[in-house]
């Protein structure tokens, strides 16, 4: 199936990452120039280097998404190097586990500034071009948390869930100009993000790592942690040509997991 991504500009952010550097894979594999985004230089690097060597077309660049004055920086750099950004895939890190509770408000205000306000105002300063080409896809990567809010993960299941209503409100709002905008969350993806939180959860309860990954794995109805390449297809669809009829959805990719209709 061609996916008519040749030649489109994306920009993925977090694409150091396990799911970020599988959406960004998957991106190039299609045709799309790709522009690499993360806090982490030389994981933006090795994950362009990747790609260009599997012959595609990538562009690595060290984006801290709490410095909102780097997007029009860092977005000008994409211009003029690859063309405008006419798929966006929102992907940020998270935050360290917390309780709901007796949280200090400046670590609510870091996080809400690098996983909310940077994708709204990074989103906002793309969309005009993606309005006039009459082509667009704003795709943004959260959580399974918004759904069935994780234990001591409150506030990533607070901010993700932000970015569910706004994606949502946007999705009226640009429909008719031909841009597309959909939320995108995982499950239990094989990624060092859900190897530390399965660390970080038997340590607090003193229990062997494997019998926590093991206990997950049981409650996925496929019987098995998802592969950061299956996530990155479904993305790459999203953002395709042949999804020009979906938008405001939640799309899960979780083996099952999540128990809620």
């Amino acid at each position: 199936m061609d996916l008519g991504l040749a030649g489109k500009t994306a920009l993925v952010l977090g694409a150091g990452g396990g799911l970020g550097g599988a959406i960004a894979t998957a991106l190039a594999a299609e045709g799309a120039r790709v522009a690499v985004g993360d806090i982490d230089g030389d994981a933006a690097r090795r994950t362009a280097a990747a790609i260009q060597q599997a012959g595609g077309s990538a562009l690595p660049l060290t984006w801290d998404l709490a410095d909102l004055a780097s997007i029009e920086t860092h977005v000008s750099a994409i211009e003029t190097t690859l063309g405008p950004v006419e798929v966006l895939v929102n992907n940020t890190g998270g935050p360290p586990p917390t309780p709901a509770t007796g949280q200090d408000p400046a670590l609510w205000s870091k996080h809400f500034q690098s996983m909310v306000l940077s994708v709204i105002a990074l989103t906002d300063r793309v969309l005009p071009q993606m309005r006039a080409r009459k082509f667009g896809r704003v795709i943004t990567s959260t959580s399974s948390g918004v759904i069935a809010p994780i234990p001591n993960l409150a506030v990533s299941n607070a901010l993700r869930l932000t970015l569910v209503g706004w994606s949502k409100t946007l999705a009226r709002e640009v429909g008719r100009d031909g841009v597309t905008v959909n939320i995108v969350l995982p499950g239990r993806i094989a990624t060092p993000r859900i190897r530390f939180l399965d660390e970080q959860k038997a340590k607090r309860e003193n229990r062997p790592v494997e019998d926590v990954s093991a206990e997950s794995t049981a409650s996925i109805p496929v019987g098995r942690y998802g592969e950061p390449k299956e996530y990155g297809d479904v993305v790459a669809f999203l953002a395709s040509t042949r999804a020009s009829y979906v938008t405001g959805s939640v799309i899960r990719v979780d083996g099952g997991f999540i128990p809620s209709i």
